[in-house]
């Protein structure tokens, strides 16, 4: 168990955290969730079967997906779902690091990392990006990346649209709105690479395979896809 240092305990007793679930005070050493929110966490455990699942099969006959997984089933309104509302809303963006890193833990025991080469987050626009302050998918990222040590590169794929909440969308529409929405920048030679895309939640699919779908023309093999939620 990692050692908890003096200042740790010090900031503890005078600003403690919440759990982002249920905001009761989390105790030495608990990040973002409580023993019992995490206990109690609807994880998906796709990474045991991460070829064929729920979210796997999104993707299949549109992009050459070798595994998918998500942490958790994400629902909109949940309490779950405030991990992601602050993380994303609340400028808490140090939530996305300790998730990223807590599924990367979980998802390494299944082998789920194995032959990837490079991590990329799923973009957003510059604009977007400046009024947010980060990119909640590149926390994600960064958390996966200090427990692989793979490189997260993020001037591979750029995004050049912008497209408003699609919660209300069919699939047909999210399709729709997404297209063109990605390019390859030319920076980075993506050509015979294993690449994982990471985001945060998974609806459709629809960003993730237009984010893909530029990377896939200029050479990319294989692209995996990690998530810290799903929806059912």
């Amino acid at each position: 168990m990692a050692r908890i240092s003096f200042w740790h305990r010090v900031l503890n007793l005078i600003a403690p955290q919440g759990c982002s679930v249920c905001g009761c005070r989390l105790a030495l050493g608990e990040e973002v969730l409580c023993a019992k929110c995490n206990l109690h966490l609807p994880r998906t455990l796709f990474a045991a079967h991460a070829t064929d699942n729920l979210m796997a099969r999104r993707f299949w006959g549109r992009i050459p997906v070798e595994r998918a997984a998500a942490l958790f089933y994400y629902e909109a309104g949940s309490e779950v779902s405030r991990i992601v509302h602050d993380m994303k809303y609340h400028g808490q963006c140090g939530i996305g690091t300790v998730m990223g890193r807590m599924a990367a833990e979980e998802f390494a025991m299944y082998g789920f990392f194995n032959g990837i080469d490079i991590i990329i987050p799923v973009p957003l626009t510059r604009k977007r990006q400046r009024q947010r302050g980060y990119n909640q998918s590149e926390e994600i990222a960064m958390g996966v990346a200090e427990v692989t040590g793979l490189p997260v590169v993020t001037d591979a794929v750029e995004r050049i649209t912008f497209v408003e909440s699609q919660t209300h969308k069919t699939l047909r529409q999210r399709m729709e709105s997404m297209e063109n929405a990605f390019r390859v920048t030319g920076k980075v030679s993506l050509a015979g690479l294993h690449v994982l895309v990471v985001d945060d939640i998974v609806t459709s699919g629809a960003t993730i395979c237009s984010c893909v779908e530029p990377m896939v023309a200029s050479g990319l093999k294989q692209v995996s896809v990690m998530s810290l939620g799903v929806v059912k």
